[in-house]
C-alpha cells in the first residue's frame, strides 16, 4: 500500500466504551493535509486527544469515517497502519536499558543499524549530548531515564518515533512538561522532525504551533474555527 500522507475525517462521533453518556467528538470533520502541520487546540477534555488515540486505531469511532488515501482506516492492515506513524506523547517511556536500544525501539520489526540510530538523533537534537556521555550512545538510562533531564529524554522519545522514517508523526502536547528552555529546543527538534510529513500537534501553548500549516480549535468534541496563526 502507498500512502500519500492525506487522511479525512468525516463525521466522527466518540464516546469511550465504559463512558457512553459522554459525547467526546461530535460530528468532528477535518482533512489532514499531506506533508503539512495540522495543529488542533482546545481546553482539557474538548476531544483532541481522542482523535490521537482513533488515528492510531486504538478505537474506532462510535460514527462516521475515517479514510487514509480514501481507504477506510478499518481496512488497512493495522501493523501496516502503525508502522506509518511516529508518536511522540508528553511524558515519554523509556525503558532500564541503552541509549542505542531506547532509540531502536521504535522499529522492532528489523535490525536497525547504529548509523540510523545516530542519523535519527542527530534530527532530534541530541546527538551532541549523547557523544559527550562517557559511554555515548552505549549510556544505560536507568529506569525512567533517571540521568536525563526532561528535555533530554523527550529528544530521545523524538529519535525513537524517527526511526522508522514514519509517513505520520502524532505529538500529543510533547512540549507541555517542560521549562522554557527545554521547550525551545524541543520545539527546534519537533519542527525539523515534522517536515516532510503529515504531522497532527495537540497543544495547549500557542508558541508551540506558530509554525503549524493549520490550526484548529476544538470544542465540545467539534472544529470550531481553524486558519492559520499571525
Amino acid at each position: 500500500t502507498t500512502f500519500d500522507g492525506q487522511i479525512d475525517l468525516i463525521d466522527l462521533q466518540f464516546h469511550y466504551p465504559n463512558r457512553p453518556e459522554v459525547q467526546v467528538l461530535n460530528k468532528f470533520n477535518l482533512t489532514i493535509e499531506p506533508n503539512k502541520q495540522t495543529a488542533l487546540v482546545g481546553s482539557s477534555g474538548c476531544g483532541k486527544s481522542t482523535i490521537i488515540q482513533l488515528l492510531e486505531h486504538f478505537y474506532d469511532p462510535t460514527d462516521g469515517r475515517i479514510l487514509v488515501n480514501q481507504n477506510e482506516l478499518p481496512s488497512l492492515n493495522l501493523q501496516w497502519w502503525r508502522s506509518q506513524i511516529g508518536f511522540v506523547s508528553q511524558e515519554p517511556v523509556l525503558f532500564d536499558a541503552t541509549i542505542k536500544e531506547n532509540i531502536a525501539y521504535g522499529d522492532t520489526a528489523r535490525e536497525v543499524s547504529m548509523e540510523e540510530i545516530q542519523q535519527a538523533a542527530k534530527n532530534a537534537n541530541i546527538d551532541d549530548f549523547i557523544q559527550n556521555l562517557p559511554e555515548r550512545y552505549e549510556t544505560n538510562i536507568g529506569s525512567r531515564g533517571t540521568q536525563l533531564s526532561g528535555g533530554q529524554k523527550q529528544r530521545i522519545a523524538i529519535a525513537r518515533a524517527l526511526i522508522r522514517n514514519p509517513k505520520v508523526l502524532l505529538l500529543d502536547e510533547a512540549t507541555s512538561a517542560l521549562d522554557t528552555e527545554n521547550e525551545r529546543i524541543v520545539q527546534e527538534a519537533l519542527d525539523h522532525a515534522s517536515k516532510g510529513r503529515t504531522t497532527v500537534v495537540i497543544a495547549h501553548r500557542l508558541s508551540t504551533i506558530q509554525n503549524s500549516d493549520r490550526i484548529c480549535v476544538v470544542h465540545r468534541g467539534r472544529i470550531v474555527e481553524s486558519g492559520k496563526h499571525d
